[in-house]
Parts: structure tokens; sequence; C-alpha cells
């Protein structure tokens, strides 16, 4: 392909990506821009293909593209499926109430949060991770700005969290299953990561001096509400078991749960004609996979004409360590899958220290825009107050938290 097209895709990313950036200014939703520059993309690169070979390249690369974002779509709209059910069912809600003490700091608050992001995106991925904090958040009724502080650090603790378990963040996965570093090295990930939560936490925690009273709620929920949140429970559980035991895709395991909620829902009488089941899957945030949509048409055709693999040459100027620092930060642009796997594909020789610090950098560097990982995507689409320019104004102290867990990443190696 002729460098004039790449340079022109190249360039209708950066456009598209800086529509995303100014929505607030130009009014216009950002799901809209991102789809129009992704398949304009591909247009782009069909028209211009040349001979036949490079025609079936592209159709070839298109397919796999459109595979990835399917499974992504379906595992999303299963996950808020359940998410939506449960949150208008009051669950959600109820099960937060239990937990925290009628008088609470905010301050307190965030960290409880923090923590409940952290772990629990160690255990499930980071979208559904998202979607159950951000619920919470959302049913505290806290003003705008305190909303977006806790936003903040939910997204940051979530990829964070995942980052140490192979369940928990796709590029984790990718490292281990190439053999460049065992699950117990990869756990040790856990300290560094936490501690830059806790840092940002802290940091984000000067300004909130409030005390919530928690308005309690005497539970009132139908026996078909509890069933549907213990399949939702066990079909994380199971998505974590039958991945790692017969490698089984999250989105088919999750498939699976939602078509057991939708039987359960029929059997209890849940699912009538004035209220059927289904209804919940039209209540889903579609903005949000039209988003998920635009940016990897996107990816998938820069992916196409080879750019993310110029990304991979900083490792030719730099000392490895910089430049896996460096690539984290380059994640929060570009998604960090694509990334992962250029570096996987090339010849670049690590130390087992360093593809720890390489899976710290690329799982957690994402954090510090709101577009650079999917927890960010599912954050701003879910929080109307949660917009690239207020997040941004969190950039300084989320870079500090990056590089604090990145630094105690290279630190703990080095013991090791």
């Amino acid at each position: 392909m002729s460098d004039y097209l790449s340079m022109t895709i190249i360039g209708l990313a950066f456009i598209g990506l800086l529509f995303v950036i100014l929505e607030d200014v130009i009014h216009v939703n950002k799901a809209q821009t991102v789809l129009f520059f992704g398949t304009f993309s591909w247009l782009l690169l069909f028209i211009f293909s040349g001979h036949e070979a490079n025609h079936e390249l592209v159709m070839e690369g298109l397919y796999e593209n459109i595979s990835e974002i399917a499974g992504l779509w379906l595992f999303l709209l299963a996950a808020m499926t359940f998410v939506v059910y449960l949150n208008k069912k009051g669950l959600i809600e109820s099960l937060i109430y239990r937990f925290l003490p009628q008088q609470i700091t905010e301050r307190k608050l965030l960290f409880l949060i923090a923590l409940f992001a952290f772990v629990f995106s160690s255990l499930a991925d980071n979208i559904t991770a998202t979607l159950i904090s951000i619920a919470l958040i959302l049913s505290l009724k806290l003003d705008a700005k305190k909303t977006v502080r806790f936003a903040t650090v939910v997204v940051f603790a979530v990829n964070s969290g995942g980052v140490a378990m192979i369940t928990g963040d796709v590029t984790t996965l990718m490292i281990f299953l190439q053999g460049k570093a065992s699950i117990v090295n990869l756990l040790m990930l856990s300290l560094p990561a936490l501690l830059a939560v806790i840092l940002l936490a802290t940091l984000l925690s000067f300004n909130l001096k409030d005390t919530l009273t928690i308005q309690r709620q005497k539970d009132s929920h139908e026996p078909v509400d509890v069933a549907i949140a213990f399949i939702f429970i066990f079909t994380i559980l199971g998505t974590i078991a039958s991945n790692i035991l017969f490698d089984i895709p999250p989105v088919l395991t999750f498939l699976f749960g939602l078509s057991i909620m939708f039987l359960v829902a029929r059997a209890f009488g849940e699912d009538t004609e004035n209220d059927p089941i289904l209804n919940y899957i039209r209540q889903i945030e579609f903005d949000t996979l039209m988003f998920f949509l635009g940016i990897l048409l996107l990816v998938g055709a820069l992916k196409e004409i080879h750019a993310l693999e110029s990304f991979v040459r900083i490792y030719d100027v730099m000392p490895v360590w910089i430049a896996n620092y460096v690539m984290g930060i380059l994640s929060a642009i570009i998604d960090n899958v694509p990334l992962t796997a250029a570096l996987l594909k090339s010849d670049v020789t690590m130390s087992m220290q360093e593809w720890l610090s390489l899976t710290y950098a690329v799982g957690v560097g994402g954090s510090m825009l709101i577009i650079g990982s999917a927890a960010g995507i599912v954050a701003m689409s879910k929080v109307e107050a949660l917009t690239f320019m207020s997040y941004l104004k969190f950039f300084v102290l989320l870079f500090c938290a990056y590089t604090l867990g990145y630094g105690a990443t290279m630190l703990m190696g080095t013991m090791l």
C-alpha cells in the first residue's frame, strides 16, 4: 500500500481522537465521529488496495477486526444486561448499604471504593468491574465534581487490579501465554499496583471533607432477583474457571449465563407479556457499543497499515526499561492489545523483570487518559459529568501514580 494511503489513515485516526477530545466543544457525540472515521478508513483501504493479493489481505484483516469487535460487543451486551437488571431492582444499592456504616466520611468512602474496584477487577474482567463500581458510585448520588473524582479512582483501580491476573487483563494473558512470565510472577504485580492506587486515592481525597449519611433501606427483593444475582456471580466465577481450565472464551460463558438468566426469569414468572425480560437489553447504553465499534475499527485500520509496529522501534534507541515506561504512556492513546501483540511478535529481548514492567505499563498506562482503556470508555458512557476534559484535569496525579507503580515494579523485579 502507498505511503499516501498510510499517512491518510493515520491522519484520520488523529482527527477521530481529536473529535473525541473536543466533544464538549463541537457538541457531536463521540460515537458518531469515531464510527465515521473508522469505517471511512476501511473504505479507503479497500478502494486503494491495488492488486488482488492486497485486496485479500485487507478482506482478511477486516474479518479479523470485526470478529474481535463482535466478541467484545456480545460480551458487553451480556454483562450490561445483568448490571441493568440488578441496578433496576436495587440489588447493587442494597449490597452497598449492607456493608457501609451509617455514617462515613467521603475520604474513607473513596478508599473503600478504590479497594473494591481493585480487588473485584482481579477476579472479573475490567468491563464488568467498571460497570459494577460505577453503578455503586451513582447509587450514592454525589455531586458531579465528586462523582468524577470517584470515577477517576475507579478507572485507575480497575486497570491496576486486573494487571496481576490473567483473567483480569487481556495483555497480561497474552504475555503469560507467550511464556514471558509465570502466574506467580504476575501475582507479585499486585503490590506495586496497589501502592499506585493508594497514592492516587490519597491525592484525590484531600478536598473531600464531608461526611455522608447512608440512608438504609429495607431489603424487599423478590426471590427471582436474588437468583439472578447469584447467576451473575457464578457466571463471573465460571468465566474465570472455564477460561483457565478449558480455554473457553469469556464471551461464550457470559452468553450462557445470560441465557440461564432468561430461563430462570421465565420460570419465576418474571418474564411476562407486559414486562418481558428481554426489555432489559434495550436499556443498555448502546452509545458505548457504537463508540467501541468506531475506536476498534480505527485501531484495526492502523494495524492493517502496520502503523502500530513502528512504536516497537523505540527499543532500538532506548534502554528497555525506559521504552517499556514510554509504551505505557503510549497505551493511553493507542489500544494496548495491538501494542503488546506487536512487541510479542518482534525480536525484542527482555528479562523476566522487564516483561513484568511491560505488563504493568501497558495494563495501567491507559488509565492516564479516559479513552486509553475499556474501563475509561465504559465509565465515560455511564457518568455524564465524566468527559475527556474533566478526566484530563487529573492527568498529573494519574501520571504520578503510574510512575510510582512502574518504579515499584522495577524495584520488585530487581529484588526477585
